[in-house]
C-alpha cells in the first residue's frame, strides 16, 4: 500500500508542477513573490528577510548552474560551418527555451526557492521538537519490543502514507501562487516529524 501511495502522490505531483505553468504566467509568480516577501519583512525584520531572499536567490543561481537547458553564450565561431551550426543551435534553443511556459517555470523554481528559504529559517527553532518527536517514536517501539507488545504494521502503513501525502502537499504549497501565511511554513516539519514519530513507533520488522 506505501508503494502505490508514494508512486500516485509523486504522479500527481509531478502533473501538478507541471501543469501550473501553462495556466498561470511568470508575472503571477513573481508577484507572489513580492507580496511574500512584504509579509515576511513585517513577520520577521528587514534583516531576516532579506536573509531569505538572498538564501533563494543562491538557490535559484545554483540550479541554473546545473541546469541541462544548453547556454547561448559560446565561444566565437572558427569558420563559417561552425558560425552555421551555433546560428542554428542558438536559433533553435531560442524557440525550444524562449517562450512564456519556461519563463514561468523558472519563476515558480523562483517562489519555491523563495519558500524553501523561508522554511529554512525556521528550522533552527523547530529541531528540537522534530527530534524529540522521533526519538519518541524510536523509544516507544524499543519499549514495546522489550515488553513482548506486538507492533501495529496497520498503523505504519497508514501514518507513512500520511506522511508521503503530507510531503508531496507541502511541495505543492511551495509553488502554488497562492498567499501562505508566515505560520503556514513551521506546521510542515511539525507535522512531518509527528508522523514518522508514529510510524516508527509502529514498524514492525520481520525475522
Amino acid at each position: 500500500m506505501i508503494r502505490v501511495v508514494a508512486v500516485i502522490s509523486l504522479l500527481c505531483l509531478l502533473v501538478l508542477v507541471l501543469y501550473l505553468p501553462s495556466v498561470h504566467p511568470a508575472q503571477s509568480f513573481l508577484a507572489q513573490l513580492r507580496t511574500e516577501h512584504d509579509t515576511m519583512t513585517e513577520f520577521w525584520g528587514d534583516a531576516p528577510a532579506s536573509r531569505i531572499l538572498s538564501r533563494a536567490l543562491s538557490m535559484q543561481d545554483s540550479v541554473r548552474e546545473v541546469t541541462p537547458v544548453p547556454s547561448t553564450s559560446i565561444a566565437p565561431p572558427a569558420n563559417a560551418l561552425d558560425s552555421a551550426v551555433a546560428h542554428e543551435m542558438t536559433s533553435l534553443n531560442r524557440r525550444l527555451f524562449d517562450n512564456a511556459y519556461f519563463r514561468s517555470i523558472d519563476a515558480l523554481a523562483l517562489l519555491a526557492s523563495y519558500r524553501l528559504s523561508t522554511l529554512l529559517e525556521w528550522l533552527p527553532w523547530l529541531a528540537a521538537f522534530c527530534v524529540a518527536a522521533l526519538v519518541d517514536g524510536g523509544a516507544v517501539r524499543v519499549l514495546r519490543s522489550r515488553e513482548f507488545r506486538q507492533h501495529d504494521p496497520e498503523l505504519f502503513a497508514a501514518f507513512t502514507c500520511l506522511a508521503i501525502v503530507a510531503a508531496c502537499a507541502a511541495v505543492v504549497g511551495f509553488v502554488v501562487p497562492v498567499r501562505l501565511h508566515p505560520l503556514v511554513m513551521p506546521v510542515v516539519p511539525l507535522l512531518m516529524s509527528l508522523l514518522l514519530g508514529r510510524a516508527l513507533a509502529n514498524f514492525h520488522r520481520r525475522a
